[in-house]
């Protein structure tokens, strides 16, 4: 394990009530950014993919930014683990803003896709870091009360998202939905510059270089593996996708062979054999094939397959994301009261796994009504799951490996992500593509005519065809998408398994900085605080859970 040491600093960071607030804010500024993209696109993608003639390679527009942040999200694990994570928030706010402005000005699919990418590398960083900074900063035992405002920030870019993502479809151009990423990520940084103090170290043990770029090599080719496997052009049965199946191999082999000798792994294999933490990973893996997979086509069903306008079609996905904000802070205040967490990843499972038979049924006249439920059971499934894995995790670590066991149980969700999206995208899109290749031939156009027409079909040309047509395409995006439904339950049935088997451990009551003797918290710190200030305080007690205190306070 690397040993790391503290930059001088004029004395010890003091954790107090107060600085705890000011980080989250600045974290909170990130997360926002970051959620507040992903969302604005998801209503935006139709119009997007028909302007810019892309329809049939649609997924490498969600696909892309997922296999960039998965690709990084180790090394941010990692390096903030080492060298400290307030740098490394800062690029990857500054990285995220630049590759907003190029999708804004892209030119072609192929350009949009590329700058997309480079969204994901920033992106990912600014997912890890804030739930490592999260951990570093506030106990286990007390990190489910933080949970609401996070859930606020997620349902506000949620909602807002794709309603700003419509309104700029409707009203303005799709270039909007990357245009408003750059004032947000401006103030994001100056928030991040000014209040995101934190301890900076230096690495006393040779950075994992091949390490990373093996991880990497083994992550692009499982998604080209599968994205050529199941796309119409190439097929299981291709040259090609069975060369990225060995490559995707071999990567394997030879990094667990790397990790295995080096002094310092970009993911020690030693975490695998941490039962508690195996297990939440996997539920993440398990519940990310299914849940980005139905997130990521539900606004496009909404608007291709119910003739919804875009905006429409965002508010549409209000119910999931009250579901989601609702169940997401109501665990976490429980799981701060009661220092348990088994039941809910059971219940949330479930619930999942009911919505998704529901969506089964969608078909062009499933009333509006109807389709709210559907998603609001699902958003409240996913808010009992998505905190509980990452704080079990962290939760069942030493705390100098919280940002590494924060990327790694995230990286297997972004694969069960990417792979979800990849594969079920790509069944989605070849139904999609032969449906509505026979719809326009069977209207008695050549199949030139219709494989053009399919090719840039987006929601304002829908709305200009003759009524059959139009109800024929509607009926073709309901076929292509309902069953695909049917997939995605298999993988949530084992993510409820696995809660089952979930151990219940107790929660930490130290925050990371302080169990690693960077910082002082609770009473002490307040103390110290006042004394600085010159301003007496009544009581300060001492916590004896602590370590390398004196030191610290030495250094005062």
């Amino acid at each position: 394990m690397t040993t790391t040491t503290t930059a001088k600093t004029e004395g010890p960071l003091l954790l107090t009530q107060r600085r705890i607030w000011i980080i989250f804010a600045a974290l909170i500024a990130g997360m926002l950014l970051s959620s507040l993209d992903q969302t604005i696109v998801s209503t935006a993608m139709p119009t997007i993919v028909g302007q810019l003639g892309g329809v049939e390679h649609q997924v490498w527009l969600t696909t892309a930014y997922l296999l960039a942040t998965t690709i990084v999200m180790p090394v941010y694990g990692k390096f903030g683990d080492v060298l400290g994570r307030r740098r490394l928030f800062l690029i990857a706010i500054a990285l995220f803003t630049l590759a907003s402005v190029g999708c804004a000005f892209a030119g072609d699919f192929t350009q949009l896709i590329v700058f997309r990418a480079l969204q994901g590398l920033g992106g990912g960083g600014l997912m890890i870091l804030s739930q490592a900074i999260i951990a570093d900063i506030v106990p286990a035992s007390q990190r489910g009360k933080y949970l609401g405002p996070l859930g606020a920030i997620f349902g506000l870019s949620a909602v807002g998202g794709p309603l700003l993502g419509g309104f700029f479809v409707d009203h303005l151009t799709w270039q909007w939905a990357f245009y408003i990423n750059i004032p947000v990520g401006i103030i994001a940084f100056g928030i991040a510059w000014f209040t995101l103090k934190l301890p900076n170290k230096r690495a006393t043990q040779p950075i994992d270089i091949l390490g990373v770029l093996l991880l990497s090599a083994f992550t692009t080719c499982l998604i080209f593996f599968t994205d050529f496997g199941g796309s119409t052009d190439h097929g299981w049965g291709a040259v090609e996708t069975w060369m990225f199946g060995v490559g995707m191999v071999l990567a394997a082999i030879l990094f667990v062979m790397v990790e295995a000798r080096a002094k310092d792994p970009i993911i020690p294999l030693a975490l695998f054999k941490n039962r508690t933490f195996i297990n939440a990973t996997l539920i993440g893996l398990t519940l990310g094939l299914g849940m980005f997979s139905a997130i990521g086509f539900v606004p496009t069903f909404l608007q291709m397959s119910s003739g919804t306008s875009a905006a429409a079609s965002g508010l549409l996905m209000l119910p999931m994301m009250v579901g989601l904000i609702g169940t997401s802070i109501v665990s976490g205040i429980l799981i701060t009261r009661t220092g348990r967490y088994k039941q809910f990843p059971i219940i949330g499972t479930l619930l999942t796994a009911a919505a998704m038979v529901a969506m089964t049924t969608l078909t062009a006249d499933t009333p509006i009504w109807l389709i709210c439920v559907f998603l609001f059971v699902f958003g409240a499934g996913l808010g009992l799951i998505l905190q509980v894995g990452v704080l079990v995790a962290q939760n069942s670590v030493n705390p100098s490996m919280i940002g590494t066991a924060t990327s790694t149980n995230n990286y297997f969700r972004e694969v069960g992500a990417s792979l979800g999206v990849a594969v079920f995208g790509t069944i989605f899109t070849s139904r999609l593509t032969s449906n509505l290749t026979d719809v326009f031939t069977g209207a008695g156009a050549s199949a030139g005519d219709a494989a053009s027409s399919t090719s840039s079909l987006d929601p304002q040309t829908l709305a200009q065809l003759p009524a059959a047509v139009r109800d024929g395409v509607v009926t073709a995006y309901a076929d292509a998408l309902a069953p695909v439904f049917w997939y995605l339950l298999p993988f949530i049935a084992i993510a409820f398994v696995l809660s089952l088997l979930l151990k219940q451990i107790p929660l930490s009551d130290v925050a990371g900085l302080v169990a690693r003797g960077e910082a002082i918290g609770g009473d002490e710190a307040e103390a110290l605080e006042s004394a600085q200030r010159g301003t007496p305080v009544a009581t300060a007690k001492s916590d004896p859970d602590t370590s390398d205190r004196d030191d610290l306070i030495s250094k005062s």
